[in-house]
């Protein structure tokens, strides 16, 4: 039954959107072929996580390859954002209440400017990511699990923006 209302919820998406002038053509307008990439800004407790995460957009960018990575000067269009939370919290536990497995939850709010025509291509509230990882024993290696996945979830995001910016067009 959950497949039929999955399939039932895409078609009617699809058709809702068909009807709406979007498309899913992937094509930028022809004269954005670079992007600049500011640092991400943060508005939490967390130091750094701005700085892992606009890393990981410029090297999604970078792999992917239909838009060049340039300074912001040179630049057709600006992807900027903004980490809005960041949170880790306990999802699973043995038998006597300790913690087996944290989940660490990212969320920002993206806008990408098409500098050339000083126009917002898209802007986007409340893109969220997770990543889970385990408790491996003592507090220095779930500081160290802890890190690791956020440069997963980092990546997460990453390819989450980079296709938001690609493919809706």
């Amino acid at each position: 039954m959950s497949r039929r209302l999955a399939a039932l919820a895409l078609a009617t998406t699809a058709i809702g959107l068909g009807g709406c002038g979007y498309s899913f053509r992937g094509t930028l307008p022809s004269h954005i072929r670079t992007i600049a990439v500011p640092i991400f800004g943060n508005r939490t407790q967390q130091p750094g996580v701005e700085s892992i995460i606009t890393r990981a957009v410029v090297e999604a960018f970078v792999t992917n390859g239909r838009l060049r990575v340039v300074r912001l000067a040179d630049a057709d269009a600006i992807l900027d954002g903004e980490v809005m939370s960041y949170g880790v919290g306990a999802v699973a536990f043995d038998r006597t209440l300790n913690v087996q497995q944290y989940r660490l939850l990212v969320v920002l709010n993206l806008r990408m400017r098409d500098v050339r025509r000083n126009t917002v291509l898209f802007q986007q509230a409340n893109v969220a990511e997770q990543a889970d990882f385990r408790v491996a024993g003592p507090v220095s290696a779930t500081i160290a699990q802890e890190e690791a996945a956020l440069t997963q979830a980092a990546g997460e995001i990453a390819r989450s923006i980079v296709s938001l910016a690609l493919d809706r067009f």
